[in-house]
């Protein structure tokens, strides 16, 4: 029997805060399994969510500082936490925060010192999963595939519907995965449109509330990333460069767009759910709890739609990642070329140990 106690610290686009999970990861039969022990979520400030959304645009110094500081805030994060369980550790793995993907460009950086998060905690760090993928040619995203490859593998599709909605399945016994749109990325800039104070659309009601512009879903629809059937992933800068030209006009209004852009995402996943055969479809991030969404989309497939208890949707990301960094440490594929496009199958992580 192999056993690992593991923190995953996961940062997503859409800047709802750090997840943290805390899991026995335990190889028995040469078949993993987890047992989750606990979670938490810290909201990020209002100094944080600055410096995150507008790091992308300072110098080369500013960056590395910003960098350097946000590791030891995801250390002070993770110190806080293990105090609070009272349990041994025997590593953390760290998604960090990503600012730039453009794989075209064999570019992907998440930030997060992983040297500042060893020191400030004293415990081995793997990070930097992304960049070794990209260098091989792939999209280095998404990751999630290869662990719920081991941890989920009872499901046919596991959608995820974060900053960006993904999904994984299988075909001719390889796992694919991609991502297929924008999600909160955009609804929560939308929600903040109609009023500074929201963080989110809760539950979609404002978006329930509004009315579709036929034109502006046409338009989005249209958009040739969905035309596409090879190996693609999406970053904000896309989002940037395509989504909102096309929404920040002025005869739009707040309810307009997110009733709008909420039924172009529930349009684009049914549209990848319904090519696939019948199964049950687990369905994890925050765009699990959007009920108008979820909704939309049990009219729009006729896949059997699956919502996991509170922590699942909460943390799935984080266990995986958490997870990630088991396979590194044993040094076993955690980035899978079927879903990437690399080169090969690979091993991501940059691991800092800060004892011998």
């Amino acid at each position: 029997m192999v056993k690992y106690t593991a923190i995953g610290l996961m940062s997503g686009t859409s800047l709802d805060g750090l997840d943290i999970s805390l899991c026995n990861y335990i190889k028995n039969n040469e078949k993993w399994e987890f047992e989750f022990l606990g979670g938490k979520t810290i909201p990020y400030t209002n100094q944080w969510k600055k410096k995150l959304s507008e790091v992308e645009n300072s110098s080369a110094l500013d960056f590395s500082i910003i960098n350097s500081q946000y590791g030891h805030y995801l250390g002070k994060c993770a110190n806080e936490f293990i105090t609070q369980n009272k349990t041994r550790v025997d590593f953390i793995s760290s998604h960090g925060h990503t600012i730039f993907h453009q794989p075209d460009k064999n570019l992907t950086v998440q930030i997060g010192s992983g040297a500042a998060i060893a020191a400030e905690c004293i415990l081995p760090v793997v990070c930097d999963f992304r960049t070794i993928d990209v260098a091989l040619n792939g999209q280095g995203a998404p990751l999630v595939p290869a662990g719920e490859a081991h941890l989920f593998n009872k499901y046919p599709y596991c959608l995820n519907i974060g900053g960006f909605a993904n999904i994984t399945l299988s075909k001719n016994n390889e796992k694919l995965a991609f991502d297929i749109c924008p999600a909160n990325i955009v609804l929560n800039y939308l929600v903040k449109l109609l009023n500074p104070e929201l963080e989110y659309d809760d539950k979609g009601t404002n978006a329930a509330n509004g009315v579709i512009d036929k034109e502006l879903l046409y338009a989005l629809n249209a958009i040739d990333f969905y035309k596409s059937t090879s190996y693609k992933s999406l970053g904000k800068e896309w989002v940037l460069k395509h989504i909102h030209p096309l929404i920040l006009k002025e005869k739009y209004s707040p309810v307009e767009l997110l009733r709008t852009f909420t039924e172009h995402i529930a349009i684009q996943i049914a549209s990848v759910l319904n090519e696939q055969e019948p199964g049950e479809v687990l369905i994890t991030g925050g765009g699990a709890f959007n009920n108008f969404l979820i909704a939309r989309l049990k009219d729009l497939t006729r896949q059997k739609l699956i919502i996991p208890s509170e922590e699942t949707i909460l943390f799935k990301e984080a266990i995986i990642f958490g997870f990630l960094g088991v396979l590194r440490m044993e040094k076993q594929v955690n980035c899978l070329k079927s879903v990437t496009g690399a080169d090969f199958d690979n091993i991501g992580g940059a691991v800092y140990w800060p004892k011998p």
